[in-house]
């Protein structure tokens, strides 16, 4: 059983799935989804196949919205202004991110992380679904994040992501495109947000082929790190305060392999590693 406080109180969970023409896929992720997440929203691009019916048959509690605007990040803001949980989790509709693996990510945040990343290059992570070219193209861009921003992250590119909604303004929701994900990486740690990297598993897709055109995301990455160094916000906003209601009484502890790392309200202080 996940989540048990001695005080019988948890924060509540919404899983968020951004979705457009994964009626194959969708429905083996609705179903692996633990029965102890509160909230399941379906972000759905105006899929033209069965992807909404398919949903509602998988999973009947399903909430299912109609993105406003267009791409994966326009998908992810629609999604957070329906939810409801104190915690928010990313997960792709392809199949690719375990859902059994969001105890990993929810523990963390539980004792005392703001925001939980999943990383494919961690022990005890790893990628079936990434090949040699696209590896090379993801350590570019971590690099390069890591020293525009003096930030230590493994992976960039990575969307399994879990964040306490309350931090939601710190992050990237501003953007429609698929840089939306890397780039509130980014935010995360300038807002000063305590940032826990997560180790995490990358399958092949369950069925289709993937919408992603590597070199053309690659590049629309590239244009958004740049732009967010740049021309974006330089001055890191001061860290949030948790509302006392939203951290439990008795928090789990994080997983063994995760990374943590707390930022300041300073643009450019280097960040302090700590093993867990």
């Amino acid at each position: 059983m996940l989540l048990a406080h001695t005080s019988g109180a948890r924060p509540r969970i919404t899983v968020l799935i951004p979705a457009l023409n994964e009626a194959e896929c969708l429905p083996h992720v609705l179903r692996a989804i633990p029965s102890w997440v509160d909230e399941v929203i379906v972000a759905d691009g105006n899929s033209t196949d069965a992807t909404v019916a398919a949903a509602q048959l998988a999973l009947p509690t399903v909430i299912v919205v109609q993105q406003e605007g267009r791409g994966k990040g326009a998908a992810i803001r629609t999604g957070f202004t329906h939810a409801t949980g104190d915690i928010i989790v990313l997960l792709d509709a392809d199949g690719s991110m375990d859902p059994a693996e969001l105890p990993h990510f929810i523990g963390p945040l539980l004792a005392g992380a703001d925001f939980a990343k999943g990383s494919r290059f961690l022990h005890g992570a790893g990628t079936n679904d990434m090949p040699r070219y696209r590896q090379a193209g993801n350590w570019a861009l971590v690099t390069l994040t890591n020293l525009l921003f003096r930030t230590n992250y493994s992976d960039i590119t990575y969307g399994y992501n879990a964040f306490w909604r309350y931090y939601g303004p710190a992050l990237a929701l501003d953007i429609d495109s698929w840089a939306s994900e890397i780039i509130s990486n980014i935010r995360a740690a300038r807002n000063g947000l305590k940032v826990v990297e997560v180790p995490s598993f990358e399958h092949p897709r369950i069925a289709g082929e993937a919408k992603l055109q590597a070199f053309r995301a690659g590049w629309t990455i590239l244009k958004a790190i740049l732009r967010e160094r740049f021309v974006g916000q330089r001055t890191a906003i001061r860290r949030l305060a948790r509302p006392v209601a939203a951290v439990p009484a008795a928090p789990a502890a994080p997983p063994l392999k995760a990374r943590m790392w707390g930022g300041n309200s300073t643009e450019g202080d280097a960040l302090a590693v700590r093993e867990l």
